[in-house]
């Protein structure tokens, strides 16, 4: 026999109260007496009394819940970032409605949105990574999203609200770094150039180069696609195109890892002979031989940060757009730059 779901008068009834005191004591606020509140705290918590979400969100006018939109959980960079992403939610009270999209450059951005709004959600954060149109597709599908949507790690731009990372600027200090060590030659071994981070990436190497008078030679540049076996792959070739390159800045960790395997199958000591830089800082990155310096950026932060741009928006008054949040890594130096 199922057991009777307790409600707010039930606990009313027990405590001698009327409900609406149980349901500010129950949502806390602050304008009950202390030993009112704590007598109908004993009663909830002996009744075992669980206020109801969707009664809350009736009569508020809120659901309580937001849209979320994420691909590549199996990569190291979006699953961090729903991690940060669901501590905010948990500690300002929301759930989650998940939509994981299968392909990043899926252009029915229109049926995407569709969906989430069909759970009348109160806003949306748009975790997807910028691949190739991808963005461009999602910004003419907004004239039909009357609810507040943020963007995470997207090329920042006047009509959207976004929370980045400065990936350009990891890119600019991780050569820096190497240029600080003395290496004259080189290399880096991108992600895939479709992806906007990847291109920021990029263009920090370059202008780290142009900043200390070095000429860019695109001979210097191959394209990974984030997994170890494409860094193998771009090392063996940049070697091959550049048997005197003493350095390359890796724009993953996991990518850093086939690559030094390589470069030591080649006869290359690391860092005497060839200096390598990561990025992301993931986990395993002391644990590599020898532990690989790399930039840390701080994912789950940026999860949290766009998350709160998202709840000033729901709870705005006024109607003012929050600033965008553009949030710097930082290098980690280890013994692989050496």
């Amino acid at each position: 026999m199922s057991r009777k779901r307790i409600t707010i008068r039930d606990v009313a009834e027990a405590a001698g109260v009327s409900t609406q005191t149980v349901s500010r004591v129950a949502n806390g606020h602050p304008d009950v007496a202390s030993g009112t509140r704590e007598h109908v705290q004993a009663v909830i918590e002996k009744l075992g009394y669980q206020p109801s979400k969707l009664a809350r969100s009736l009569i508020q006018g809120q659901s309580y819940s937001l849209g979320v939109v994420s691909y590549g959980l199996g990569l190291y960079g979006p699953s961090l970032l729903l991690e940060g992403i669901q501590e905010a939610a948990v500690k300002a009270g929301y759930s989650l409605m998940l939509k994981i999209l299968e392909n990043a450059e899926a252009h029915n951005a229109e049926k995407i949105l569709r969906d989430i709004l069909s759970y009348h959600v109160d806003g949306i954060l748009w975790a997807v990574p910028e691949i190739g149109q991808n963005r461009d597709w999602i910004q003419q599908a907004l004239h039909h999203v009357s609810i507040p949507i943020v963007f995470l790690n997207a090329q920042p731009r006047p009509n959207l609200i976004t929370a980045v990372i400065d990936n350009k600027f990891g890119g600019n200090i991780a050569t820096q770094h190497l240029l600080d060590q003395g290496r004259k030659k080189i290399g880096i071994i991108t992600g895939p150039m479709e992806w906007w981070e990847a291109r920021q990436r990029e263009l920090g190497w370059r202008e780290a180069l142009a900043e200390n008078g070095r000429t860019v030679d695109e001979s210097y540049i191959t394209n990974g696609d984030w997994t170890p076996s494409s860094g193998e792959r771009s090392i063996r070739l940049l070697l091959e195109w550049h048997p005197e390159m003493d350095a390359v800045f890796v724009c993953n960790d996991q990518m850093a890892l086939g690559a030094m395997k390589v470069a030591r199958q080649m006869g290359r000591r690391i860092p005497e002979d060839l200096a390598f830089v990561g990025y992301d800082d993931i986990p395993e990155a002391p644990y590599f031989t020898p532990a690989l310096s790399t930039i840390r950026q701080d994912i789950a932060q940026m999860g949290c940060q766009g998350m709160a741009q998202l709840l000033a928006m729901i709870n705005s008054e006024d109607g003012a757009p929050p600033k965008p949040v553009v949030l710097k890594p930082e290098l980690i130096v280890r013994e692989s730059s050496g």
